[in-house]
């Protein structure tokens, strides 16, 4: 195992200074839940909404969009389950019932679900399993945060979660599942979504590997994707695939390519790192059989490294980011923690612990992720216990409430910024599920 840890300086003042520092960020961590009065990095407390929704820090404000259960057209509403958001720019009249306004943003936007919840109804064109009722919806939303118009952008898959960006423009939506009871087709899939609404079908990309995807983050120099797995039984994978095309495009996934799982030797458990800068030089170990005809693809090893609840994932910053939401010995698990931000580096082909929370503290859960233009720190969508946050970081990843759902305990889904850094967009999962258009002084971030 290589390890090497950032900041740190044997003995003398230097190596004593580090070691504070690591106590100090383990007191962010554990702060009280319940004495929200002030905040010492970030945009300052959160101030109750008077309507019982969401809480924000003075000067931001929300608007509440396409909620489930809400009339699209001819009988079909917003499906449930609210999850992984990504998006585009609006070009020029692109897009499906709308004029292209300047300035809008276009939302794809996924429904976690199988065979239950509010279902996704869109053409037989853009159904793969009529038996699922997961899928995505488009949104389009202008750029003072209004819904101008939505649709059921894809529809019959199954359990999508969150999925990813890709340089060239589209949506990867992707399916947490190996399949459930009375499916007509195979799930546990990576669809491609064409966010202007002229190009998606229904059609698994089959090289990215058959598992319980949770997130993907691509490269946009190699066109590598980084794709994360929710999984037990054994715990999941983080996984790359390295695409037989040399340029991007809609279904460029859809030429093949090599799919390999992550192995940090002596690591057989991500929890057992627990120092933020920790660097682990990764190994790369070719999956045997990425359909998983016969065997869930994470069972395919003798030797790997596992993470129990491999969550969100995005690209910035040259790396890509991963999440893990928490770790319980009680599960199995080799450490406990209740929550993981860490990076992928290609050049350097190593991973890196930034973030840890450890049980007990203000936050946990941590589960979607984006990389904030602000300040190069991230956004992280909290699917924890109790009170549920948005929760952002600083450039020294110094964490802060960004915003609190007062209206129930369901988890955030979905953060995401528009193209422009104007509006961030998160989700409340369900109950009802519910998209918001958060605006603000973004440029004010403290620490």
């Amino acid at each position: 195992m290589s390890v090497t840890r950032r900041g740190v300086v044997k003995g003398g003042a230097a190596g004593a200074l580090s070691i504070a520092l690591a106590g100090s960020l383990d007191g962010i961590f554990q702060t009280s839940a319940g004495a929200d009065t002030g905040e010492a990095y970030g945009y300052g407390p959160l101030i109750p909404d008077p309507k019982g929704v969401l809480d924000l820090p003075k000067g931001f404000s929300y608007k509440t969009l396409s909620v489930e259960g809400d009339p699209i057209s001819n009988g079909v509403v917003v499906p449930g389950h609210h999850d992984g958001t990504a998006t585009f720019p609006v070009q020029g009249g692109h897009g499906q019932g709308h004029g292209g306004k300047h300035g809008s943003t276009l939302l794809v936007r996924n429904h976690e679900q199988s065979n239950n919840g509010t279902r996704a109804v869109a053409p037989a064109a853009l159904t793969y399993d009529p038996a699922a009722n997961g899928g995505t919806t488009t949104l389009e939303v202008d750029r003072d945060g209004n819904l101008v118009s939505q649709y059921v952008s894809l529809a019959g898959t199954a359990t999508n979660c969150a999925g990813g960006r890709t340089p060239w423009g589209t949506w990867l939506t992707c399916e947490e599942t190996e399949g459930f009871t009375g499916q007509t087709k195979s799930h546990g899939w990576v669809f491609e979504v064409d966010p202007y609404g002229k190009k998606t079908k229904p059609v698994p990309l089959t090289a990215l590997g058959r598992f319980a995807h949770e997130a993907v983050a691509v490269d946009p120099h190699t066109l590598t994707a980084y794709l994360t797995e929710d999984a037990s039984k054994p715990f999941g994978l983080l996984y790359r695939f390295l695409p037989r095309a040399h340029h991007g495009g809609y279904h460029a996934y859809q030429a093949g390519g090599k799919l390999e799982a992550l192995n940090v030797p002596g690591v057989p458990d991500l929890s057992l790192v627990t120092e933020p800068g920790t660097r682990l030089r990764a190994q790369w170990l070719p999956v045997p059989d990425p359909s998983a005809a016969a065997t869930s693809t994470r069972k395919q090893f003798d030797t790997v490294t596992r993470s129990q609840k491999l969550e969100g994932a995005w690209w910035g910053h040259g790396k890509a980011y991963f999440v893990c939401s928490y770790s319980k010995k009680s599960d199995g698990a080799a450490g406990d923690h209740a929550g993981q931000v860490w990076t992928y580096d290609p050049r350097g082909n190593e991973i890196e612990l930034q973030l840890i929370f450890k049980p007990g503290g203000r936050f946990d859960g941590p589960d979607n992720i984006t990389v904030s233009p602000y300040g190069g720190g991230v956004i992280l969508a909290e699917d924890g216990d109790g009170e549920q946050y948005l929760i952002g970081t600083t450039r020294k990843n110094k964490p802060f409430a960004m915003a609190r759902n007062a209206l129930n305990d369901s988890e955030f889904t979905g953060v995401t910024f528009s193209p422009d850094g104007r509006i961030l967009f998160a989700n409340r999962q369900s109950d009802p599920g519910a998209t918001f258009a958060i605006t603000g002084p973004w440029h004010r971030l403290r620490g």
